[in-house]
């Protein structure tokens, strides 16, 4: 990291303003030739930016920002000018003339992760900040950029490196008695304690990676069963067409829809029925192979109609429409296998069961909203190794001192890996990799 980085730091494309931004040692000196004067510390100046003849590139704001001070902790340049792309690629290529290097995917976050202004579940957030889909999402990335979920990872790990320091004193003095000095010091209760914790930790994470990632919902069902209406109801669009003709949809149609915050991906599928049309038999076969790779399926059925044949995939919730028909009342019914919506997709009755079905369904907690932050796959996977480790150490009990230290290793080990206190570089390179440049 002895380098200089530049980039440019705005999305591609025409804007009102455009940030080129330099990291590096070589920034204050790169900042004063472009400008032609000396910048201040964290203070906006109005200057002209020149190349290398004079001539003038651009005109705006530059702010010079000494290490350790700054987002990478290294020292750091922003000229902020028009956005337009021309304009832009022209004031990074002065920046290289003056002995920066375009800097890769994430290198300047990563920069402030290796300087220690950032852990790494911090620098993942900040990534999911830019990425988020909905308000509650990008309030629970700011809560992990802000430190909430490294907290609480520090927390179990200083309560872990407390318990294997009192299970490996036990080993060190073992005539004071083994069993004795972890029953003195309540070990199995402080292990318990731990393992609550963390328990409550995974259930957020969970939360928070159903806001980060969201999940895709399959909607089947025979022709005319009234899927398409349900995406128009549940989207608040005439996303699809709908005619009484069988077989109006052919191929895959797409709604993303927030439900309490957590984003749904809809997709209406072509009505399941045997074919002699070529172009519906590709829509149904495509509809089939949605199915599989959905979250969550949803059947929609409807009096009169066939059923059709499924696809592989079992149903998750089944949606009765058409009681605008038969009479019935809207409302879930769970006495079979697979709980059942009754719902009118014309006048919207029972339209909210189904979004709360499909919440239960997606395992959200809405009630804990305050308390999710965001999470990815990596840390609920480390998350449930530490939670594996700990149930062993517990079956092991104080009668196993060595064994119970050994589980307790491995968890600390998991729990590291979410913050960065113990990653192999490989990883490093494959997280940082899918930020975008500038960041």
């Amino acid at each position: 990291m002895n380098d200089t980085i530049a980039a440019v730091a705005t999305a591609p494309g025409r804007a009102a303003i455009g940030v080129v931004r330099v990291s590096g040692p070589a920034a204050p000196r790169i900042g004063e030739a472009i400008t032609g004067r000396a910048l201040p510390a964290r203070t906006a100046v109005h200057v002209q930016f020149r190349d290398a003849k004079g001539e003038v590139l651009d005109e705006g704001l530059a702010l010079s920002f000494p290490a350790p001070r700054s987002y990478t902790g290294e020292d750091v340049l922003e000229l902020q000018g028009h956005g337009g792309e021309a304009v832009l690629r022209g004031v990074l290529a002065r920046c290289v003339e003056l002995g920066a290097r375009l800097a890769e995917p994430g290198e300047f976050t990563r920069r402030a992760f290796l300087n220690g202004k950032l852990d790494l579940a911090q620098a993942e957030s900040v990534a999911d900040l830019i990425e988020a889909k909905t308000s509650v999402a990008a309030r629970s990335a700011l809560r992990s950029l802000r430190g909430e979920f490294s907290h609480r990872i520090d927390a179990l790990h200083r309560g872990l490196v407390e318990l294997r320091a009192l299970a490996e004193a036990s080993l060190d003095f073992p005539e004071e008695g083994d069993i004795e000095v972890m029953e003195a010091y309540g070990v199995a209760e402080r292990l318990l304690a731990v393992r609550e914790q963390l328990a409550a930790v995974q259930q957020a994470a969970r939360q928070g990676t159903l806001l980060r990632e969201g999940l895709t919902v399959a909607i089947v069902g025979a022709p005319n069963v009234g899927k398409s209406s349900l995406l128009n109801r549940l989207a608040g669009d005439d996303v699809a067409i709908v005619t009484p003709v069988p077989g109006t949809t052919r191929d895959t149609l797409r709604a993303v829809v927030a439900l309490e915050g957590v984003p749904f991906e809809f997709i209406d599928t072509a009505g399941l029925r045997e074919s002699t049309d070529p172009v519906e038999s590709v829509g149904i076969e495509r509809g089939r192979k949605v199915a599989l790779g959905a979250d969550i399926v949803v059947r929609v059925v409807a009096p009169g109609t066939d059923d059709g044949a499924l696809p592989d995939a079992a149903p998750h919730i089944e949606v009765e429409n058409k009681i605008d028909v038969t009479g019935a009342s809207p409302g879930i019914d769970r006495s079979g296998s697979v709980p059942r919506v009754r719902i009118s997709a014309l006048t919207g009755a029972g339209l909210e069961q189904v979004r709360a079905l499909l919440l239960e369904v997606a395992g959200w907690k809405p009630l804990q909203d305050e308390g999710v932050f965001m999470a990815r796959a990596r840390h609920i996977r480390a998350l449930e190794e530490a939670a594996e480790r700990l149930a062993a150490a517990a079956a092991l009990g104080v009668q196993r001192e060595e064994l119970f230290a050994e589980e307790l290793r491995y968890a600390l080990e998991a729990l590291a890996s979410i913050t960065g206190r113990t990653t192999a570089d490989d990883l490093l390179g494959e997280i940082f990799a899918r930020f975008c440049l500038g960041k």
